[in-house]
């Protein structure tokens, strides 16, 4: 199972949290909504008998109470602040994305012409809903879904969870209007590679094979992905040195795409970042807490950023608190938590969200900005540059690795020949599939049986070295057919890949051909493991500014008609 790193954290150095009953999961009615525009009614969050019950222990953070009740890290004195006549104001919230770009100096750099076009940057996560700011011609471009949720036409390549439509939003997202809402990088284009599903569950062989098809296709239909953006990750039981998640990262990186990956959200005390991260040789990124000023002379290293242990640490950090991006109605979070949604919005398209996931999505479309102003910058070279030129906090710690980013002073500095201070030998991809989850598990809403062993998503046996061998050559994909079996289909249909029906068996046995699949909700399945916990994207409990749902039992989703 993939561990989600966006706005979550886990229990480790948090003083609060709001568990929730899994009893009752099995009669939510909730139905995926991910393509839906964002006028869209959102589905019920009813607080009846149906719906999870919540008991929260909420402590006091800056002024306001945090828990079940205060989603996205934002206190009561930071949401007044925001509000003129009751009306939210992006120019007066430290979260919104132009205040963030306002700090960062991105607006020097946008005036200087970078903003990202002619760079695709690939989101691998829950998909991508074309929501105003995401949805001009050509801007997402859809690779194979991957995800459970691919079977089907309705929910192929829509975010019914809501997550990879709020790291789109920072990277890359930008309104007709000039004024509106506006990304890192405004006119990079976007790869959307789904690998979640509308409940959040996938699994690492998912991702390897998302990383393989983008080094595959990176230049198809006059791409340019020269970006991944991982936000999540999985805490692995082995080294990066022969883990195959870390070894198929190193591929990407080796075909010339920087790959920005998240810290993780298991707080500073977190003696390891997590896989891929940990993997020294891609860019991690940890988080910086505004602390609800405007001044960067009070900034931290977010609490709830793994802070890894001196031999790795963080790249870098980037704003990751209380971050205000594109919401996705009807979709898990928005359903569950709609107190993420932005208080005095009168639009009603935004979203909170706290964690390095949205740390991560704000420093890919800074590399997205490095790329199109020096094209032949190497991932080494974008590393090395915004580590030479980030900005230390006044409040230094080891956990905030070189410090924060600066891509002003990286574009001013520009050196040429940039190297890394020294060689690092590339894993060898060898390990186990099983050790890689760490302990983390999808399962067959049909069968009840978990997803583990050396078998990957479709339910082909796991061979290491030839798979490492093959991804090394950039020939791990063979048209649609991935380890041996088909998951997608060969071509485009306009800015969609072609699908494919999965045949032959799954994970459990069953065949795939027997499996149920709705065309556009949920009906009573999950593919999700209710024996998740902690860091997970279906952790036992909702931690106030996390994506992660209440624990799960059997079946979740179920048809609201």
């Amino acid at each position: 199972m993939i561990t989600e790193q966006g706005p979550g954290h886990a229990a480790r150095g948090i003083r609060w949290s709001a568990r929730a009953s899994i009893a009752a999961a099995a009669c939510l009615a909730v139905g995926v909504t991910g393509a839906l525009p964002a006028t869209a009614t959102p589905a019920s969050t009813s607080t009846s008998a149906d719906a999870p019950e919540t008991e929260t222990e909420s402590e006091s953070v800056d002024g306001g109470t945090l828990g079940d009740s205060a989603w996205g890290d934002v206190s009561a004195t930071e949401v007044a602040d925001s509000l003129v006549g009751g009306v939210w104001r992006a120019t007066r919230d430290e979260g919104s994305l132009s205040s963030v770009t306002s700090t960062l100096g991105l607006t020097s750099a946008l005036t200087r012409r970078s903003t990202g076009k002619g760079i695709t940057v690939a989101v691998i996560d829950t998909g991508i809903a074309r929501v105003e700011g995401l949805d001009a011609p050509g801007k997402v471009v859809n690779g194979p879904d991957l995800s459970f949720d691919g079977q089907r036409a309705g929910t192929r390549y829509a975010d019914g969870f809501g997550h990879g439509t709020h790291m789109a939003g920072i990277i890359a997202g930008r309104d007709a209007s000039s004024t509106g809402f506006t990304g890192v990088a405004p006119d990079a284009q976007l790869l959307n590679m789904k690998v979640g599903a509308a409940d959040g569950a996938a699994d690492p062989s998912q991702v390897i094979a998302a990383l393989d098809w983008v080094v595959a296709h990176r230049r198809d239909r006059g791409m340019n992905v020269r970006v991944v953006n991982l936000a999540y990750g999985t805490q692995s039981v082995q080294p990066w040195q022969v883990d195959p998640l870390a070894r198929a990262v190193e591929n990407a990186w080796n075909a010339g795409i920087v790959v920005v990956a998240a810290a993780g959200n298991d707080g500073l005390d977190a003696p390891s970042l997590l896989m891929p991260a940990v993997d020294p040789h891609v860019l991690a990124v940890g988080a910086v807490d505004h602390v609800g000023t405007a001044s960067t002379a009070d900034d931290v290293v977010a609490d709830f950023s793994n802070g890894g242990s001196a031999t790795r640490r963080p790249d870098v950090i980037a704003p990751g608190r209380s971050i205000v991006s594109l919401r996705v109605p009807g979709s898990y979070i928005d359903t569950f938590h709609p107190e993420g949604r932005v208080a005095g919005d009168a639009t009603g398209r935004f979203f909170r969200g706290s964690g390095t996931s949205q740390a991560t999505a704000v420093t890919a479309g800074e590399v997205a900005l490095l790329l199109q102003a020096r094209p032949s910058l190497t991932p080494d070279q974008v590393k090395a540059l915004l580590r030479a030129t980030a900005d230390p906090l006044v409040n230094s710690r080891p956990e905030m690795g070189a410090g924060v980013t600066d891509v002003v002073r990286a574009m001013n500095t520009l050196l040429l020949g940039l190297r890394l201070g020294s060689s690092l030998p590339d894993g060898t991809g060898t390990g186990s599939l099983e050790a890689s989850r760490g302990g983390e598990h999808v399962v067959d809403p049909d069968s009840g049986r978990l997803l583990s062993g050396e078998v990957d998503a479709l339910g082909s046996v796991w061979d290491g070295a030839a798979w490492s061998a093959a991804s090394g050559r950039q020939k791990a994909w063979k048209g649609g057919a991935w380890n041996g079996r088909t998951w997608t289909g060969d071509g485009w249909v306009g800015d969609d890949h072609r699908a494919a029906t999965w045949d032959g068996d799954s994970w459990s046995g069953d065949p795939w051909a027997a499996h149920t699949w709705s065309d556009s909700v949920w009906e009573g399945r999950s593919w999700r493991n209710s024996g998740w916990e902690g860091r997970s994207w279906r952790a036992d409990s909702w931690l106030g500014r996390s994506w992660r749902a209440g624990g799960w039992v059997g079946r979740s989703w179920r048809s609201v008609s």
